[in-house]
């Protein structure tokens, strides 16, 4: 979080509850009024911010959220926690690999939450015969240790599926409806902002050793239970099986690095499906109303992950570990982190010049000609290569035009 004032800017880091503690859903949490306490705390935090920040010289009128990852689902919930003529307590956010469409926002009493839950009272010994009006009393007197070993048990537990336990629900009070229908109504607070995703978004997640095809399949159907068998086919079809289809873009390469034959295949499609396709939902709908500045990080820094999952922070951080390697990467890692402090200054990542003044004009997202801004493209400085390529350049959204894409954005519509 940033609040901008005459002075330099100003950035506030916190704390939130997460795991057990800040998303634990059922039937019985719900009762309880104990849903969701995570974002209570992020809430928290924005009242802190609009009390306080005027005295270290920040402007609570002016307040940029910044959240990679989970972090990201979590601002993408607070800004689609639209009420009528109520001010937001921020003015514009970067939400960076992952948007509020990106996990699956279900009622607390939904099947697999019940399941986890059940789960974790197992884990903590409450009695099977305790009257469920004294559950929580029975939780609240554990040791947080106690807390901390059960819900690393039940998280592992779903690991393996990318079932993850203690996600945020409907709980009519933050999260008023599902996230794709506040997009669709237009129930959202109207405010630039800029989101993007890593080119191998899927990597640290799905199985590398995946082998076969039935593997692949029975993926998506844990996953997705939901999904027809007609769709479990589509997937198929859309990522062809590079042990069957000579041609497929999904055959693997790196066979010598310890993956299997479908590592390739499944990370492209976990990727489209859990990050890409989401952030570009958002886009999509953001551009209606308010300037939406899309990237894609494309800079890969591992033979085997690719551009992975929050590899960006690095270098809009401006980590010197990473700087310091050659000349391309401190530019790479210098407009990026112009981009980004320009936006936290102006709404915009091009008002603010300084060193990197003659970086690429960024333009907002455009439906009718959508374009993203591709950061380190064929820059193979990282995995042994030579190539540097241009540190950053607008280019046309192809992704917008591959039918994976496409159909991945119209599941999600569908699932959520």
């Amino acid at each position: 979080m940033v609040g901008w004032s005459e002075s330099p800017f100003i950035a506030v880091s916190f704390g939130y509850r997460i795991g057990a503690l800040g998303f634990l859903p059922s039937k019985l949490s719900a009762a309880e009024g104990a849903l969701n306490l995570g974002l209570k705390d992020q809430i928290c935090l924005l009242d802190w911010v609009e009390k306080n920040i005027e005295h270290f010289g920040g402007d609570k009128n002016n307040v940029t959220l910044i959240g990679l990852s989970a972090g990201a689902h979590s601002i993408g919930h607070h800004l689609l926690n639209y009420e009528e003529g109520v001010k937001p307590k921020f003015h514009r956010v970067i939400i960076e690999s992952g948007a509020p469409t990106s996990r699956a926002v279900r009622n607390p009493d939904a099947e697999i939450h019940e399941m986890q839950f059940k789960d974790f009272l197992e884990e903590v010994e409450c009695p099977s015969t305790l009257p469920e009006s004294e559950v929580f009393s029975f939780l609240r007197k554990l040791p947080t240790s106690t807390i901390a070993k059960a819900q690393t048990k039940v998280f592992q537990k779903y690991n393996p599926s990318l079932r993850w336990a203690f996600q945020p629900v409907i709980d009519n009070e933050i999260i008023r409806r599902r996230p794709i229908d506040a997009w669709r109504t237009g129930k959202w607070y109207k405010m630039p902002i800029m989101t993007g995703f890593q080119g191998n978004e899927g990597s640290l997640y799905v199985n590398k050793k995946m082998s076969t095809s039935s593997e692949f399949l029975d993926f998506w159907k844990t996953l997705l239970p939901q999904m027809s068998d007609d769709d479990i086919q589509t997937i198929h079809k859309l990522y062809p099986d590079p042990t069957e289809v000579a041609d497929s873009i999904y055959k693997e390469t790196r066979l010598e690095h310890g993956v299997g034959a479908m590592y390739k295949r499944i990370e492209a499609a976990y990727a489209h499906y859990a990050y890409v396709g989401p952030v570009r939902q958002t886009a999509f709908f953001v551009s209606q109303d308010a300037p939406v500045y899309l990237y894609h990080w494309a800079m890969r820094r591992d033979i085997v992950d690719g551009a992975r999952h929050a590899d960006n922070m690095f270098y809009e951080m401006r980590d010197p570990k990473f700087i310091s390697k050659s000349k391309s990467q401190d530019e790479l890692s210098g407009i990026l982190h112009a981009y980004i402090t320009s936006f936290i200054c102006t709404g915009t990542p091009n008002a603010l010049g300084g060193p990197y003044a003659n970086r690429t004009e960024w333009k907002s997202y455009d439906r009718a000609d959508p374009k993203v801004m591709i950061f380190g493209r064929d820059n193979e400085e990282m995995i042994g290569g030579q190539t540097i390529g241009e540190p950053a350049i607008m280019v046309d959204d192809t992704y917008a035009k591959e039918e994976s894409d496409f159909w991945w954005s119209k599941v999600e519509l569908s699932q959520q």
